[in-house]
């Protein structure tokens, strides 16, 4: 349900894009707070007595770290480790997990558990009667504790009240994504944006490519490992816990050094958005890679994500003409297990 966006003023176009006329957006969110409609993204919950036994055969996550504090994340690969969906995991309640991801990706997600769901006692409900805010910028904090009244959380952990959760999430301004009703979220977005500004959920996807966070969608499931998108690095990727579908190809490819394209972060000479897939080639006119998303930052220059090859390559790179340059990610590119990242918050 998508409703409670129009009443933001927002207006919801193709490829869950929500606009506003707000000028300047990206440039904004450098200095000040801004609030937005997370409509790309969506939920999926899973719920029942054998909730974690289920996902603990089918996701890479170790389930137990989700509990109520940490909540970390994960993704769900074909038998030779393809990834199907990434996503987010925390858990609700006792029984009650939930998982964020692409809106595009819920149906095809839900249809594909809902084939090994038939043998465990656990429900698959998407859920669109949520909501989910995005909140970036110095103050987002000090106003989600005003207007939610919850300590706002650590990165890639989760506060709760009755009615609503709320994730931290990296990036270059502190993030906060609060799920909540649609049908309270007018409401809230009303309160929030006496002290937000409202912008388009580009400046979302903006900051996940500038913290080299990739949320695959459905024109990109069972496309690649989760290593190609750094899943591991992110703390995606449990190697201490049990099988899981896909568990030895990722494993095997970890530990045998076989991960021959890798996620970079990078910037185009010119404002032009390439589409995702678009070929990525070097001086020679050799396809290294693709595109993975992009979004224009804060001084009108395309940002991208993109999947290329880890062997040395002839600069320069580009992208249907404009030249690409590589920028530094966050993060180090090596193994982050999410029992060390729960452990040390």
């Amino acid at each position: 349900m998508t409703d409670w966006i129009a009443a933001t003023g927002g207006r919801l176009e193709a490829e869950n894009r929500v606009l506003f006329d707000t000028p300047d957006q990206a440039r904004l969110a450098l200095e000040n707070t801004i609030l937005t409609p997370l409509a790309h993204l969506g939920v999926l919950d899973v719920v029942g007595s054998d909730a974690e036994t289920f996902l603990q055969g089918q996701t890479s996550a170790q389930v137990a770290l989700a509990d109520g504090d940490f909540a970390p994340l994960t993704c769900f690969c074909t038998p030779k480790g393809r990834m199907l969906a990434n996503a987010q995991l925390w858990r609700v309640a006792k029984d009650h997990y939930r998982l964020l991801m692409h809106t595009s990706l819920l149906e095809p997600l839900a249809e594909h558990l809902g084939k090994f769901a038939a043998f465990y006692k656990v429900n698959l409900d998407i859920r669109d009667d949520l909501a989910l805010l995005g909140l970036v910028g110095r103050e987002a904090a000090a106003l989600a504790e005003v207007r939610f009244d919850v300590v706002p959380p650590r990165p890639w952990h989760q506060t709760a009240n009755d009615d609503l959760q709320l994730l931290a999430h990296p990036g270059p301004r502190p993030r906060l994504l609060a799920c909540l009703s649609a049908e309270r979220a007018i409401e809230v977005w009303q309160r929030l944006s006496e002290h937000a500004t409202p912008v388009d959920n580009a400046v979302w996807r903006l900051h996940d490519i500038q913290a080299g966070l990739a949320w695959l969608d459905a024109n990109q499931r069972d496309a690649y490992l989760p290593q190609m998108i750094n899943w591991e690095a992110l703390g995606g990727i449990s190697f201490k816990k049990g099988c899981y579908t896909g568990q030895e190809v990722v494993a095997r490819a970890h530990f045998r050094g076989q991960v021959k394209k890798r996620l970079v972060r990078a910037q185009l000479d010119g404002n032009r958005l390439p589409a995702p897939g678009s070929a990525i080639e070097d001086a020679d006119g050799k396809r290294l890679g693709e595109v993975f998303c992009a979004e224009l930052d804060a001084y009108g220059e395309a940002e991208v994500l993109a999947v290329i090859s880890t062997r040395e390559a002839a600069l320069p790179l580009s992208v249907a003409g404009q030249k690409l340059k590589l920028l530094k990610l966050p993060y180090e590119v090596e193994r982050l297990d999410p029992e060390s990242l729960a452990a040390r918050g």
